[in-house]
């Protein structure tokens, strides 16, 4: 079984901001999750891209891949263009430049036992470039002072800086099922600041499993996110409030509690999907039981219902148009907006309200339209 840190690159972000929980989690184990499973895939057919895009003789991984599909194939090769065209880019302001796939990266120098793998490095001089791939539907991540990235780039200034004249560091995530390539962009001596002043201080904290509880967005990935008293506490916090109708509340009162709605409602949903997994595990709870939940119903054997109802004289089948997702993974994002380009329209979605952070611009509200008059 491959070692993991305590303190992880990939879980930095979350120990940045609640030190104690590194060592809340350390003794529970990691649950699979086909998600994982093919993020794997995924990087595993990267990696060998990349490596045969750099002329290197390797195993393709293809046919082992539990998760290959034509969504992967497209993804991945996307990461490999962007890769190469990077690489390409270095080489006009560096001679020598080099890349690494899949390497071990040792930031121990501010974190205690601090080590990862980046998924991509491009050495040269004035600029180390660390690339990230995401295969990731569900959430969109920014490379925006990610700790995560930021871990990797010191484990590889700490190997390259002085054979190579590093000024500056970039940093991206390639998230293609987003659609979403972030880049930041650092000098080098900002972020050996960060990882004096702030980093190694709060990875010390942790190691000893010292320093405050704080719950928070960073809570969605924690592993005792269920059962963590202060989240439990920030969370109740509302009842302040006596869930009163919003008509009765004033504005200000509304501007405090939409912070925590989100996070409010991914607690109780994680209180919940505990509480089942442990009660079909034998525990009881006061006034609940488990029950059978709603189903629908299959065909046993599709080809047998087409056979018997082509024999009774129908069509079984519908023919339909595919959808821009099923018709975009069939030809490519290149040839799909070749040939569909002038055909897609993408209306206007519905108003959300989000925080001021959000990156989308605001729309004008009927107060604003009101003013323009």
């Amino acid at each position: 079984m491959a070692k993991h840190a305590l303190l992880s690159a990939s879980s930095m972000h979350r120990i940045l901001a609640c030190p104690p929980s590194a060592r809340l989690c350390a003794n529970i184990e990691d649950r699979a999750s086909p998600y994982a499973q093919q993020g794997t895939d995924a990087h595993e057919l990267c990696e060998y891209k990349i490596l045969r895009a750099l002329g290197n003789p390797v195993h393709d991984p293809r046919d082992t891949l539990e998760f290959y599909d034509a969504e992967m194939e497209s993804c991945t090769e996307e990461y490999q263009n962007f890769v190469m065209e990077r690489l390409q880019e270095a080489k006009g302001y560096c001679p020598d430049p080099i890349i690494l796939v899949e390497q071990k990266l040792d930031f121990s120098k501010w974190v205690p036992d601090g080590f990862g793998t980046g998924d991509c490095l491009i050495v040269a001089d004035k600029c180390l470039h660390i690339i990230d791939f995401k295969y990731g539907l569900g959430i969109l991540v920014d490379a925006e002072r990610n700790p995560q990235m930021m871990c990797y780039a010191l484990g590889a200034l700490d190997i390259y800086d002085g054979i190579y004249d590093i000024s500056t560091v970039k940093m991206t995530i390639f998230q293609p099922r987003r659609d979403n390539i972030s880049t930041c962009t650092m000098p080098k001596e900002e972020l050996l600041f960060w990882a004096d002043s702030v980093l190694a201080p709060t990875a010390r904290l942790a190691y000893e499993g010292e320093g405050e509880f704080k719950a928070g967005e960073h809570c969605a990935f924690c592993k005792v996110k269920a059962t963590c008293r202060k989240r439990a506490d920030y969370n109740l916090a509302l009842a302040k409030y006596d869930f009163e109708m919003p008509a009765t509340l004033e504005d200000s009162e509304i501007a405090a509690i939409l912070p925590q709605v989100d996070e409010l409602v991914s607690w109780v949903n994680d209180i919940k999907e505990y509480a089942l997994q442990k009660a079909l595990s034998g525990t009881k709870y006061d006034g609940y039981k488990i029950v059978e939940g709603k189903s629908n119903r299959k065909y046993t054997n599709e080809y047998a219902v087409a056979s018997a109802v082509t024999a009774a004289g129908y069509d079984p089948y519908e023919k339909k148009l595919l959808g821009i997702t099923a018709m975009t993974s069939l030809l490519g994002k290149a040839k799909f907006n070749e040939l569909l380009g002038g055909l897609i329209d993408k209306p206007a979605g519905k108003p959300t309200l989000v925080p001021e952070t959000d990156k989308r611009p605001a729309l004008n509200t009927a107060k604003d339209d009101f003013k323009d008059k």
